[in-house]
C-alpha cells in the first residue's frame, strides 16, 4: 500500500493548507489559554460553521446532505492538516460528527437525516453519548434503563454515567432496554433525545484534573416521540456497533512525536538537552515507530470502510493501540521534563497539556471499550481463539442475576 499522496491528493492537500492558513488562526486557542466550558463550546460551534461554509464539514457525506461528496482519503488529509492548529473541536463536536451522524445516516429515516445531519454539520447542534450505566460499562448490552411504549411516545426511566459534555449538549444518542424478556443484546432500542426534555437531570462529575467533562445523567419519565427512534424496536445493538466502530476508527493523533522531540530539545540536561541523551533518543525512536504503525493501521481500516467493508474487531485494535500509546508517550514526556512535570510553572502551558494528556489517557483506556474487553474481542474474532465461558448466553435478560 502506497501512503504517499497521489497527484490529486497533493492538490487537495495544498488547497486545504491554503484555506486553513486563511481561516484557522482566528479560531485557534492560544497556548495556555483557559476557556470556560460555555466559551469553548461557542468557539467550537463557530469553527464548525466556518468549515461548513468553506465546504470542509462532512467531507465524505453527499452534497445533498450538506457534505462535500469527497473521498475518505480527502477526509484523512483534512484531519492531518487541521491537526496542525490548536482548534476548539472537543467531544461536544466530535460526538455529533463521529457518532451521531454515522448512526443516523445508516439507520435513520429520511426525515431524521433531514432534521439532524445538516444542522450538526453547521455546528448548530451538539451531541452527547448516553450509553454507559453504573452496572453496564464494559458490558454495554447489560443496560437497565427502560423505555415503555405509551401512545406515540416512549417513556424512559434510568441512569447513565460518564456522559461527556452532556451539560452543554443539545441532543443525546441513547440506548435503552425495551424488551427484558429476550437475551440482552436483542432487547435494546436506540433513540435520539432532546437534552432539554422534562425529566432529564445532568450532574457534572469532578475529575482528578479539576475539570468536569463527564456527567451523570438521570432520566425520570422522559417522553421521547417514536419519531426519534433510530432503526426499529430491538435494533439498538446494531446501532451501537455503528457508533462504536466510528468512535474507534476516529482515534489517533498524528504528529505527537514531532512535538515531543521539540519538547526534549527544549529541556536542559547537563551541558546539553534531553535530546542528547541516548536513552531518550531510543525511547523517542520506539514511540515514533509505534505512531507510524498506528497511522498505517488507521489508513488500512479507513480504506476498508471506503470500500463498504466492516472492520469489525479490527477497529478495536485501533482504539487499543492509540489509548496505550497516548499514555506511554505522555509518560515519556513527563519523564523528560523531570520534577518540572509535577510542579508546573504558571507560564508552562506545554507541560500542562502533557499532564492533561497523561490523565486523560487513563480514562481513554476505558471509554469506547476497556482494554481487557478489546483484547478479548481481538483474540476471539481476529485470531480465532476460543471464547470465554458466558453464563448469560441464551438467557433472557429478565432472568439474569
Amino acid at each position: 500500500m502506497d501512503f504517499n499522496d497521489t497527484k490529486d491528493e497533493a492538490a487537495f492537500r495544498a488547497e486545504v493548507k491554503a484555506w486553513l492558513a486563511a481561516h484557522a488562526p482566528r479560531h485557534a486557542i492560544a497556548p495556555g489559554q483557559v476557556l470556560s466550558d460555555a466559551e469553548e463550546v461557542a468557539r467550537g460551534k463557530a469553527w464548525q460553521r466556518e468549515k461548513y461554509d468553506g465546504g470542509y464539514a462532512g467531507i465524505t457525506l453527499p452534497k445533498t446532505l450538506g457534505g462535500r461528496g469527497g473521498t475518505i482519503i480527502e477526509a484523512v488529509v483534512f484531519d492531518e492538516e487541521e491537526g496542525r492548529y490548536h482548534l476548539p473541536k472537543g467531544p461536544y463536536i466530535g460526538i455529533g460528527l463521529g457518532m451521531a451522524l454515522p448512526v443516523i445516516g445508516k439507520h435513520g429515516t429520511p426525515q431524521q437525516i433531514e432534521k439532524f445531519v445538516e444542522a450538526t454539520l453547521k455546528g448548530e447542534l451538539t451531541w452527547c453519548q448516553l450509553f454507559s450505566e453504573p452496572s453496564a460499562g464494559s458490558d454495554l448490552a447489560a443496560v437497565r434503563t427502560r423505555a415503555v411504549k405509551d401512545g406515540d411516545d416512549w417513556v424512559v426511566n434510568g441512569q447513565k454515567v460518564w456522559s461527556s459534555w452532556a451539560h452543554h449538549s443539545d441532543w443525546g444518542i441513547l440506548v435503552v432496554r425495551t424488551d427484558p424478556g429476550v437475551v440482552k443484546h436483542k432487547g435494546l432500542t436506540f433513540f435520539v433525545v432532546d437534552m432539554k426534555s422534562p425529566g432529564i437531570e445532568v450532574r457534572p462529575i469532578r475529575q482528578i484534573s479539576g475539570a468536569s467533562d463527564f456527567n451523570e445523567t438521570f432520566l425520570t419519565d422522559v417522553r421521547i416521540p417514536e419519531s426519534d427512534m433510530i432503526g426499529g424496536v430491538g435494533e439498538g445493538w446494531a446501532c451501537c456497533m455503528t457508533v462504536l466502530t466510528g468512535e474507534r476508527l476516529s482515534q489517533g493523533e498524528k504528529g505527537k512525536i514531532a512535538s515531543l522531540m521539540a519538547y526534549a530539545a527544549d529541556t536542559p540536561a547537563g551541558e546539553g538537552t534531553q535530546l542528547d541523551d541516548a536513552a531518550v533518543k531510543l525511547a523517542l525512536a520506539t514511540a515514533y515507530a509505534e505512531e507510524q504503525a498506528q497511522n498505517y493501521l488507521q489508513a488500512r481500516l479507513r480504506t476498508m470502510v471506503s470500500r463498504g467493508e466492516s472492520p469489525g474487531a479490527l477497529a478495536a485494535m485501533m482504539k487499543l493501540s492509540y489509548a496505550s500509546r497516548l499514555q506511554k508517550t505522555s509518560a515519556l514526556a513527563m519523564e523528560i521534563r523531570g520534577a518540572g512535570a509535577l510542579a508546573i510553572e504558571a507560564d508552562d502551558s506545554v507541560t500542562g497539556e502533557i499532564w492533561h494528556d497523561y490523565i486523560w489517557a487513563s480514562a481513554l483506556r476505558i471509554a469506547g471499550g476497556a482494554d481487557e474487553v478489546l483484547r478479548n474481542q481481538i483474540a476471539e474474532r481476529v485470531l480465532g481463539m476460543p471464547g470465554e465461558m458466558r453464563a448469560d448466553k441464551g438467557v433472557p435478560f429478565s432472568e439474569l442475576k
